[in-house]
């Protein structure tokens, strides 16, 4: 089982900046598509981006040229960062992995293709 461990969550103004790590310790994740969603106050849970086994980046539109998610060398953290911040991306942020070799899931962005998810971090824009 993978137990993933979100942190760097915070209270940040509009037009800043956060990044959220996502650590499997024992983990690598070499042969998992690798996800970041987020989740409103009485809305969905929504992908935002997702990186493959090959080092493949997905996004949502609504954070593309805002967000970059990668991944460290040693395949063992996965992060987001988050620049230019809005207030409609405050919302809790979950890490999810799902074990494949195919790119699919990571460009789907759909929660139930994940597997695995951390407990989440809270991220709050303020104008």
């Amino acid at each position: 089982r993978v137990h993933l461990m979100e942190s760097g969550g915070g209270s940040v103004q509009a037009g800043g900046s956060l990044r959220l790590s996502c650590a499997a310790p024992g983990h690598t994740y070499s042969h998992y598509c690798m996800g970041w969603f987020r989740q409103a106050p009485g809305m969905e849970r929504e992908g935002v981006a997702a990186i493959d086994n090959n080092g493949g980046t997905h996004y949502a539109d609504s954070v593309k040229g805002r967000f970059t998610i990668s991944k460290d060398k040693d395949e063992n953290t996965v992060y987001l960062l988050m620049n230019s911040l809005k207030p409609e991306d405050t919302a809790t942020y979950y890490c999810a992995a799902v074990h494949t070799w195919y790119s699919g899931p990571c460009a789907r962005l759909n929660a139930q293709d994940f597997g695995y998810w951390g407990k989440g971090t809270q991220v709050t824009v303020s104008t």
